[in-house]
């Protein structure tokens, strides 16, 4: 019984569905040593975050929504307007490239304010105005032109090619970025009143009115953070790529949310760990590492991995959820024990 009754509370710990995904990356990490030669070298293990630093930054963004409560399909396609719009105005209008950067930075979070201010002063579905801001933010690459623009600033090739170099083993610039900005998130998740309120709306969005938290500016705050994000990786696209092309990027929307639920942020909000979606991205990278190693699957096998595995954590939350909500429930039923001796016959006199 002591043990059954440690396995319920340690399921009902906000960071179980963490462990579970820790647990999951080591399993594939230990089966990739075992199956292939080198796999758990050290370039390895970092090509990881070189190849996905700009997906790990667009799922950091992602995981502020989903755990409001609400989803951003429009990433991926912000993603790609910034790799344009970057392009655009380096190679055609000439702009300084911090300059540029820093536009389509404030853009970004514009779009996302935009959006975020739609969803909540309107009572909109977060999932149509983020449609509607995927098929706008695409159709606007394709504005500016419909073929690919190469970036041939100092800058972006300098940060493309520059490699920090740790003895042997190196990383890109995108990396430092990347992290530097999951460490901003976590701060703000998890010790500002921002954080606290974004907990508080995923929760239950009518008991943070009650409490008086700005329900509104909160939810503006956050959408504008993700579109900061997608701008964000949109920048470092544009360093990996060295181009600019309305089809970049093409279901990396989805491959965020995968990566945040997959770190263990319930879909229905309140619920995970801004951390844990470095976990999530890096499972990503390790299946296709894996499937890179073996050399006999197809790419799309990536896909079914992927998928495979959100079925399982989607069940695997719900679970979680009907066994918190039962507990909750059989506490609240359940009579009182701790009544002093002297208050029963006080009452029955």
């Amino acid at each position: 019984m002591k043990l059954s009754s440690r396995l319920a509370a340690l399921s009902a710990a906000p960071y179980f569905t963490s462990l579970i995904t820790v647990a999951l990356l080591l399993l594939m990490l230990a089966l990739g040593a075992v199956g292939y030669t080198g796999f758990l070298s050290t370039q390895v293990m970092l090509n990881l975050l070189i190849d996905n630093a700009y997906l790990l930054v667009i799922a950091i963004g992602m995981s502020f929504v989903i755990l409001s409560g609400g989803i951003d399909l429009s990433v991926g396609s912000v993603l790609a307007l910034t790799t344009m719009l970057s392009a655009w105005l380096l190679q055609v209008w000439h702009w300084p490239p911090l300059l540029v950067i820093v536009c389509v930075l404030a853009l970004g979070a514009l779009f996302g304010a935009v959006m975020g201010a739609l969803i909540h002063f309107f009572r909109l579905q977060a999932f149509i105005v983020t449609l509607a801001g995927m098929f706008l933010a695409r159709g606007l690459c394709y504005l500016i032109s419909i073929n690919s623009i190469t970036i041939d600033d100092p800058l972006f090739v300098a940060m493309s090619q520059t490699r920090l170099e740790f003895g042997e083993v190196f990383i890109s610039p995108s990396v430092v970025i990347a992290l530097a900005v999951l460490a901003l998130a976590i701060w703000m998740g998890h010790y500002t009143r921002f954080g606290r309120a974004v907990y508080a709306v995923g929760g239950n969005e009518q008991s943070a009115l009650l409490m008086g938290l700005p329900v509104g500016r909160t939810k503006v705050m956050i959408y504008a953070f993700s579109g900061f994000c997608a701008a964000m990786g949109g920048v470092l696209f544009s360093f990996y790529m060295l181009s600019g092309y309305g089809l970049h990027a093409q279901g990396a929307e989805l491959d965020a949310i995968a990566a945040v639920v997959i770190g263990g942020t319930l879909l229905t909000g309140g619920y995970g760990y801004v951390a844990g979606t470095l976990t999530g991205v890096l499972i990503l990278g390790v299946i296709q590492t894996l499937i890179a190693f073996d050399g006999t699957l197809s790419s799309w096998w990536t896909k079914i991995f992927i998928g495979a595995l959100l079925f399982i954590f989607c069940v695997a939350q719900r679970i979680i959820s009907v066994g918190s909500g039962k507990r909750a429930a059989h506490k609240a039923s359940a009579p009182q024990t701790g009544v002093q001796p002297g208050r029963e016959s006080l009452a029955g006199g």
